[in-house]
């Protein structure tokens, strides 16, 4: 049988179930790292991994990447997602009218938050997406999530392994140098290539080199577009992203996990004519590749073009909330 693709004109755009499984087949993980697995390619980062990437902190300057989260977020409710609901539980004017029974003048403020885990910045656990009745390393869906959760997967086993040595790749800027504001921005349905991704490697540099275990980033702009222009379809609409036949290249470059700053990681629309979201069918459940999303990429962006250096030690740990199928996080790049 022949390698897929990854030329996306040969995509046959009428059989997206042949083309989802052929990938599946060739880029499958199951069993790498034992029956057991839970970690899938975040195994890649290793001690020596999180040593190479502190190394790299040498002018203390620190990037938040998460997105606020807050009732002004993206989410307009597709599969009943919808944005942070922050409520006050005890308040200065509780504390001023002295309701709060604690003695000595002592007062105090709380509060609660309540939201889908994947509303704003976040990683998709393993548990997240399965492939024909399948999750991660050929377990049966059913058997893994339930109503009570990830009973295997859950995202709380990656609450200390997502640390190492992050790679910043600036499709937008490398593929649209500038637009009106200065910022490189894709158009919406643009299906990023592997030979694209390449070429922006190799136009950024050495710093920009990519190794077993490294975590990437992708920007392609269309977060900087939603808060200049507002959300517009920012949740679920069409998007620059990555294409289906770049599976290959997630593969055989043994990255640990990828990030983008779009909604779905993926194109939007997908490449088929009868599709949702394949490249996710194929790199979950069957490569076992962590995937991030809705990531704000542009403070990080700017600092990179003026250094000239894409390369920086990240730290984006997962809230290990038991039997989660995804995690909020607030990543922050060290350099």
């Amino acid at each position: 049988m022949s390698a897929p693709t990854e030329d996306p004109r040969q995509l046959d755009r009428a059989d997206a179930t042949a083309a989802v499984i052929a990938s599946a087949e060739a880029f499958r993980n199951w069993g790498r790292w034992g029956q057991d697995d839970v970690l899938g390619t975040v195994n890649f980062i290793d001690d020596a991994k999180r040593a190479e990437a502190a190394a790299l902190v040498r002018r203390g300057v620190s990037f938040s990447l998460s997105q606020p989260f807050d009732m002004n977020g993206p989410q307009l409710g597709w599969r009943r997602r919808t944005n942070p609901v922050h409520t006050m539980l005890d308040t200065g004017t509780d504390a001023e009218a002295g309701k709060q029974g604690f003695p000595h003048g002592i007062g105090g403020a709380d509060d609660v938050v309540a939201m889908p885990l994947q509303c704003s910045t976040q990683w998709d656990g393993l548990g997240h997406i399965f492939d024909r009745g399948f999750a991660w390393n050929g377990r049966r869906a059913g058997d893994v999530v339930t109503s009570d959760g990830d009973l295997v997967t859950g995202i709380e086993h990656m609450a200390a392994s997502l640390v190492g040595r992050g790679v910043l790749l600036d499709l937008g800027r490398f593929l649209r140098p500038g637009n009106a504001v200065g910022d490189g921005e894709l158009p919406d349905g643009y299906a990023i290539t592997t030979q694209e991704i390449e070429a922006c490697i190799a136009a950024q540099g050495e710093t920009s080199r990519l190794g077993r275990g490294d975590i990437v980033l992708v920007r392609t702009g269309r977060y900087t577009r939603a808060r200049r222009e507002g959300w517009n379809g920012y949740a679920g609409g069409p998007s620059a992203g990555l294409s289906f036949t770049t599976a290959g290249w997630l593969h055989r470059t043994e990255i640990a996990a990828i990030a983008t700053d779009t909604w779905g990681f993926e194109v939007r629309p997908n490449e088929f004519d009868d599709a949702f979201q394949p490249l996710h069918q194929v790199v979950i459940p069957n490569m076992g590749l962590t995937i991030g999303e809705m990531w704000d990429l542009d403070a990080l962006a700017h600092d990179s073009a003026a250094s000239g250096t894409y390369e920086f030690l990240l730290a984006a740990p997962p809230i290990p909330i038991t039997g989660a199928v995804g995690s909020p996080v607030n990543p922050i790049a060290l350099r």
